[in-house]
């Protein structure tokens, strides 16, 4: 019963987005109070029972009602208790009603806590929202119901992909999720706006903290799931260029543009019309994600569909949502006004540099993504771009957006003096200078790009807190005055701090680990030494194991040498018991910023042992800088300068105007 109340409510939360999707709307467009305000009660009511549709199957798959096809094919009693709660959404289905949970979500909060909103703006913007509401929940019913029954119901499941059952499954998803529905609300914003007509600095102040959050949720999601790829498939590497992984890293790029577009518009109501391009181009960009992850177009490990009438449905959203918005903005395009002026040396004119950069990069990317799809569907022939085509045209494209970063917090708005900044980055450049110095003395065989690589990183990280440095008023004052000057900076100088400063720790981590990483490929015999960066790793054998839903073979380490403790470290290869799919479980030890990692293959008949051993130096800056990045933004969400619409006046206050007139 539980089931059919889940699918019920479904249905409700559908005819209750359709209400939403025409009356709102409708009352901006006639000024009609009543009418607007029928999503300030929809919007949170959808949510309600979109939260009880994925509860209900939340409780069929702890429960392992098999009755379900959907938890028939994604559990197993013997499945722990943690991956039946993730599995919910480790499945095209289930994965597809969190999505449509999270767009509800984020219509709610606007609903409930958008009230300092202008009525028509609000109401365009939930009926905006509700529009692609109402088209994924039809979607979902009419091709990807999660509450299918089967009858008779089998006895037992066919179990989870076993490389899903991982903790990363559970946090890499919903935020990821969270980043790329969050960028609907920054659509739903743009649409309204050129809807009712006006875009200005308020609006962006409006539109700048929801950017933000679904930003921090996208960085927070992409770093995660780079983190588990990279110790759950036991290859070694942080990121692969794959498609889909490049379908989230598209928006990420466009998204960033969008801040500091967001940022311009608000100080200086200047670049409008690339502003709501932006907003609109962001979130197409995670359209296309979704359509390349469930159309059965791509072949990958985080694909989930490959049923092609799937596919066509949502390329017809796409077409749809993708279309009409950009034929909405070339209508309105000519009635908007460009804004205020800049002189192309200055903070606004380095912000659109940093755009030009950023969407350039997210071009490029998008071709190399969409390229072979493009011609297999002309000619029918399969070719891949890989690796060696992104790292030749995104690196090349990124060394000016990094060389800028410092420089663009020191120029002051509207007109700068470009050698004035420089002049204050001397102290950055020879600390770079230097760290390329040391790089190059104590790795001489080294690559010269990396050795140029690590002093760009460094150039960024110092030069993030350059700004900083200078409001200090260090060395003109005492250390008392000079931090008393830096406790009372704004925080948004502190958010920029942290958030440039990740990207040099992530861009050190990746120099690091690809030019001076060693690797060793051998097979060894228990008893046997492999000498690797001043380590002594021992191979001591083989132990058999067995897991609720598995067996496995593991490989136990003794390790020693380089000042460490002699310690233990085991890997292991495992099969799950019902899908008989064999897995890697690398075993990695961190010390300090750099790792061990040690990735078991085949297993002789004398017990011996195939064996990939990597030592990775700085690896994991890689993210460690994205968790500096999501810091950064939590610090400029937290500033109470961006809420969410203008401050009300106090009723003192209000009283007082009152009693004046």
């Amino acid at each position: 019963m539980t089931v059919e109340l889940g699918h019920y409510a479904l249905v409700l939360a559908f005819a209750l987005s359709l209400v939403q999707s025409v009356l709102p709307v409708a009352g901006a467009r006639r000024g009609d109070l009543r009418l607007m305000a029928v999503a300030d009660w929809t919007a949170p009511f959808i949510l309600i029972l979109l939260v009880a549709s994925f509860a209900a199957l939340t409780r069929a798959y702890v429960v392992s009602d098999f009755s379900v096809s959907n938890v028939w094919e994604n559990s197993h009693t013997l499945k722990p208790l943690l991956y039946k709660y993730t599995g919910v959404w480790g499945n095209h289905e289930g994965s597809m009603l969190l999505w449509v949970l999270i767009l509800a979500l984020f219509a709610a909060t606007v609903a409930v806590f958008g009230r300092n909103l202008p009525a028509q703006l609000r109401a365009n913007v939930l009926g905006v929202q509700a529009w692609m509401l109402t088209a994924f929940l039809l979607f979902i019913l009419m091709t990807s119901n999660p509450f299918v029954r089967l009858i008779p119901a089998p006895f037992e499941g066919k179990d989870l992909n076993p490389i899903l059952q991982d903790i990363g499954l559970a946090i890499h998803p919903p935020m990821l999720y969270l980043g790329y529905v969050g960028f609907s609300i920054t659509f739903s914003f743009a649409i309204a706006a050129m809807i009712s007509g006006r875009i200005d600095a308020a609006w962006a102040r409006w539109v700048r903290p929801w950017t933000l959050l679904a930003w921090i949720f996208l960085t927070a999601g992409i770093a995660m799931g780079s983190y588990w790829a990279y110790y759950e498939l036991g290859w070694g590497g942080f990121w692969f260029w794959d498609p889909v992984e490049n379908a989230s890293f598209i928006p990420w790029l466009s998204g960033t543009a969008l801040l500091h577009s967001a940022l311009v518009m608000e100080k200086r109501e200047a670049l409008k019309i690339w502003t709501v391009l932006l907003a609109i181009i962001t979130f197409s960009m995670s359209l296309l994600g979704t359509f390349l992850v469930r159309s059965g177009v791509l072949t990958s490990v985080h694909a989930f569909a490959t049923d092609p009438e799937r596919g066509v449905f949502i390329l017809v959203i796409l077409c749809i949502f993708i279309g009409g918005s950009l034929a909405l903005f070339a209508l309105r395009a000519s009635s908007l006004k460009a804004g205020g002026l800049f002189a192309p040396i200055s903070r606004e004119g380095a912000l659109v540099f940093n755009n030009l950069f950023l969407t350039t990069a997210a071009a490029t990317v998008l071709v190399g993504t969409l390229y072979p799809l493009v011609v297999e569907a002309i000619t029918g022939a399969k070719i891949s771009v890989g690796a060696p085509f992104f790292n030749l045209t995104f690196g090349p494209l990124m060394i000016p957006l990094l060389l800028a970063i410092p420089i663009g917090p020191l120029l002051s708005w509207k007109r700068a003096d470009l050698s004035g900044a420089m002049s204050r980055l001397y102290f950055v450049a020879g600390a770079a200078l230097l760290a390329m110095i040391l790089t190059y003395a104590f790795t001489q065989d080294g690559p010269v790009m990396a050795v140029l690589g690590i002093g760009l990183g460094a150039w960024v990280c110092i030069g993030a807190f350059a700004e900083i440095f200078m409001r200090s008023g260090l060395p003109r004052v005492g250390a008392a005055v000079a931090l008393k000057r830096i406790a009372g900076l704004p925080r948004p100088v502190w958010s920029t701090a942290f958030g440039h400063c990740g990207i040099g720790l992530a861009l050190l981590g990746v120099v690091s680990v690809s030019a001076f990483e060693q690797e060793i490929i051998k097979k060894v015999e228990p008893g046997e030494v492999t000498q690797i960066a001043g380590y002594q790793v021992t191979f001591d054998g083989i132990e058999p194991r067995k897991g609720s839903n598995y067996v496995e073979d593991v490989a136990v380490f003794s390790i020693s040498g380089d000042g460490v403790s002699p310690h233990k470290l085991e890997a292991a290869k495992r099969v799950y018991t019902t899908r008989r799919m064999p897995t890697t479980e690398a075993g990695i030890e961190t010390y300090l910023f750099s790792q061990l990692y040690v990735s078991p293959g085949e297993i002789g008949n004398d017990g011996s042992l195939a064996v990939r051993f990597w030592w990775k130096p700085f690896v994991t800056l890689i993210w460690l800088g994205p968790v500096l990045m999501v810091l950064g933004g939590i610090i400029s969400l937290s500033d109470r300068r961006l809420r969410v619409g203008a401050p009300k006046r106090s009723k003192a206050r209000t009283g007082e105007v009152a009693a004046n007139a």
